[in-house]
């Protein structure tokens, strides 16, 4: 699997090229229809309710920055070529024929292709990373294949073929990709802040970052176990406090005039509003909704409109400085956080406004980033080297 050479059509050189492109696309586009929709202001039936939305967003989106992020990314870890061209081609129209048959009435079919797309996303970088020796590396694989098994039991809960509740695999799913940010996030937020703002002293401590992930596990173990209630939110709790901590050793309030850092640091300053929402939701006193969206737009929209600008940035030859379209960018995403979570915690009877408004910010913010970056991945190198 060679790296294609440097030609005027660049969209199939490196895997964060197409799926940063569809990504987006289908960001801004599908969550503009759910909001249409959710209002009324179009007739129901082609977003089927709430357990669509949640699929796609997760298993659709997130799953596909997750997915090209890595195939760029091992390839850079391991020195070794990460699928290109027509192989790489072939996996994004896997993903492209999960997200036509979501809406189809054919739900084994959408089932099983989903389910492949991580799965040949961890089949990708196992190649690599198996003949490199990357052994540090080597839980992505798991990850990607677990992914792959929950939403193959999503889909088999939603066609009542097993006696388990859709929103188990849903959950699961998301503490998997909480997981991913996680670990990602412990590697270059201390990097790239020490990098980009002189004098920042991130730093980390050992016993911290093995406490703060392993929290997460846990989570996740529970959430598996189907072991919620008083448990569950200690637990969160817990996690919290160790993810807030992580972040204070990286000085986030030293990044506020470098917008290409500030944006992960405020991604992960949702982690522990999600733990400790998560906490509150366990306990019965806020609705779950609001803790799962303070992890969907706030920690997983936040990290990859920023990671993928910054890594769009760096494998094409650019400078690492956001220009006023991505700032832009970064601050609908935070915005759509803010009102879809804390607004209906201070205004409970503005829901339904919290609601349409931030999916607005939302599909602003990545129709920005689609419309901004077009040229960026479908273009070569600015440098002349492959990528």
């Amino acid at each position: 699997m060679s790296t294609a050479r440097p030609g005027p059509f660049a969209l199939w050189n490196l895997g964060f090229r197409p799926f940063y492109l569809l990504a987006s696309a289908f960001a801004a586009v599908s969550i503009a229809v759910w909001v249409l929709q959710y209002s009324g202001a179009i007739a129901g039936g082609l977003v089927r309710g709430p357990a669509y939305h949640a699929h796609e967003m997760l298993f659709g989106y997130a799953i596909a920055v997750i997915v090209g992020f890595l195939l760029t990314a091992v390839r850079n870890w391991t020195q070794r070529e990460t699928p290109a061209g027509g192989v790489l081609a072939a996996i994004a129209l896997l993903w492209v024929a999960g997200r036509v048959l979501m809406l189809t009435p054919y739900p084994m079919a959408a089932g099983i292709v989903n389910a492949l797309f991580p799965l040949a996303g961890a089949i990708a970088i196992a190649v690599p990373l198996f003949a490199s020796g990357n052994k540090r590396n080597y839980f992505f694989i798991a990850l990607l294949a677990g992914a792959s098994v929950a939403i193959f039991v999503l889909h088999l809960s939603s066609m009542g073929t097993i006696a388990l509740p859709p929103r188990a695999s849903l959950q699961a799913g998301l503490d998997i990709v909480l997981f991913v940010v996680a670990v990602v996030a412990g590697r270059v937020i201390p990097m790239f802040t020490n990098n980009g703002v002189p004098g920042a002293g991130a730093s980390r401590k050992a016993w911290l970052e093995t406490a703060s992930l392993a929290a997460i596990l846990a989570v996740l173990a529970l959430d598996v176990a189907r072991g919620g209630g008083a448990v569950l939110a200690g637990v969160a709790v817990i996690a919290a406090a160790l993810h807030l901590g992580r972040l204070c050793l990286w000085h986030p309030w030293r990044t506020l005039r470098t917008p290409l850092v500030w944006v992960l640091h405020a991604a992960y300053a949702w982690i522990p509003i999600h733990l400790v929402l998560r906490a509150g939701a366990e306990l019965g006193w806020i609705a779950a909704p609001l803790a799962t969206h303070a992890l969907t737009i706030g920690v997983i929209g936040g990290m990859t409109i920023g990671m993928m600008t910054r890594t769009a940035r760096g494998h094409t030859g650019r400078p690492l400085v956001a220009d006023g379209a991505e700032v832009i960018a970064y601050w609908l995403v935070q915005l759509a956080a803010i009102v879809r979570v804390m607004l209906p915690l201070a205004v409970p009877v503005a829901y339904f406004w919290a609601v349409v408004a931030s999916g607005v910010l939302w599909s602003l913010a990545f129709a920005l980033y689609f419309v901004r970056y077009w040229p960026i991945l479908t273009g070569p190198r600015i440098d002349g080297k492959p990528g």
